[in-house]
């Protein structure tokens, strides 16, 4: 889902709210936050794809300085949309949000010369529940913007999408309706 809040701008700058718990309920995301992660990366930086099962996480993301490529992957084993992936460029300049819910990888290149990404998330993290799904991998086709993105070695070792359905972690994120 891609969130567009009210910007009110002026010759001062601009304010907007970017969480509201009356206005989030209104769209049905009434899972609470309860962390708040800040990322800072340079131009060609590729971070992803990311999710965790225990708790499972949910990430409202935002980029508050630069331009980024935001990406979600559903990985809910018998989801409709299993497989599929949602990107939109978010900025700074245009204030959008992206919200993926928990059965999400998500996922992130930086566009301009430094990016600074803000999310939101539905559950603290835990390292021992955590995992990833190859940024490439043709199973799911993500159109990245950018070629040949710096990667971290975890990132590049990731699993597929695949070899993570065959995990028995996996049975977390099953498609409720």
């Amino acid at each position: 889902m891609v969130l567009q809040p009210e910007i009110f701008r002026d010759q001062r700058g601009f304010f907007m709210e970017t969480y509201r718990t009356d206005a989030f309920a209104e769209l049905g995301l009434t899972t609470p936050f309860v962390q708040d992660n800040h990322s800072r990366s340079s131009k060609g930086v590729l971070r992803g794809l990311h999710f965790q099962w225990e708790p499972p996480m949910g990430k409202l993301m935002r980029v508050t300085v630069g331009e980024a490529f935001l990406v979600a992957v559903d990985i809910r084993k018998n989801s409709p949309t299993f497989g599929q992936w949602y990107g939109e460029i978010v900025s700074a300049e245009n204030c959008k949000m992206v919200w993926a819910p928990a059965g999400f990888a998500r996922g992130f290149c930086t566009l301009s010369d430094f990016a600074e990404i803000q999310y939101k998330c539905t559950g603290l993290y835990n390292s021992k529940a955590e995992s990833g799904i190859l940024w490439n991998d043709p199973a799911i086709g993500i159109e990245w913007p950018i070629d040949n993105p710096t990667l971290s070695e975890k990132d590049t070792k990731a699993q597929t999408l695949k070899q993570w359905t065959e995990n028995e972690n996996s049975n977390n994120f099953m498609y409720g309706g």
